[in-house]
């Protein structure tokens, strides 16, 4: 997925910042860490960045990374899609509720859609039992979620983003 104008800028300034962190090794995760609440995921290019800082390999930096559950590597959609698989979630139908996503939006788990809308995650346990099984979607928490509710859910996003699109021409006229 290619780096938009914001993300290159914010790379830009990471690279201000990693000037003024030390070179030890045992900064590796502190400095992903950083990258990843800057940008919100890890690009390629971060890695390279973090790699030539501290002097080791691009694949030393993403073999850590990817090792910790914490990070990702995907720009998260602007309505990122947490599907539950605690157990409660997990035995009432959560791998069936996150497939349905994946194929509705045509993504796999940990993926975004080209358009950056979407992202699908598998997340442990939400706290929702009750009601179970339980979906995220950006703010919002879907309980007593079913197959036949996902696509609605995905055509309420994308209906709403139609109409501010809309709005946003009736006002400015000249775009």
């Amino acid at each position: 997925m290619e780096l938009t104008t914001e993300e290159k800028s914010i790379l830009e300034e990471i690279k201000t910042n990693l000037a003024t962190i030390s070179k030890e090794r045992s900064k590796l995760i502190p400095i992903l860490q950083f990258v990843q609440s800057k940008i919100g995921y890890l690009p390629q290019t971060a890695i390279h960045l973090v790699a030539a800082h501290l002097a080791i390999s691009p694949s030393e930096v993403y073999g850590v990374a990817t090792f910790y559950n914490q990070f990702r590597f995907n720009p998260p959609g602007r309505n990122p899609v947490k599907v539950c698989m605690g157990t409660a979630c997990h035995v009432k139908g959560g791998d069936i509720i996150l497939e349905n996503f994946e194929r509705k939006l045509e993504i796999k788990e940990n993926e975004t859609t080209p358009d950056r809308e979407f992202s699908i995650e598998r997340v442990a346990c939400v706290g929702c039992c009750a009601l179970a099984p339980v979906v995220i979607m950006g703010e919002t928490v879907h309980g007593h979620m079913q197959p036949s509710k996902v696509e609605g859910l995905v055509l309420r996003v994308r209906i709403e983003k139609e109409k501010q699109e809309r709005e946003k021409q009736k006002n400015d006229p000249d775009k």
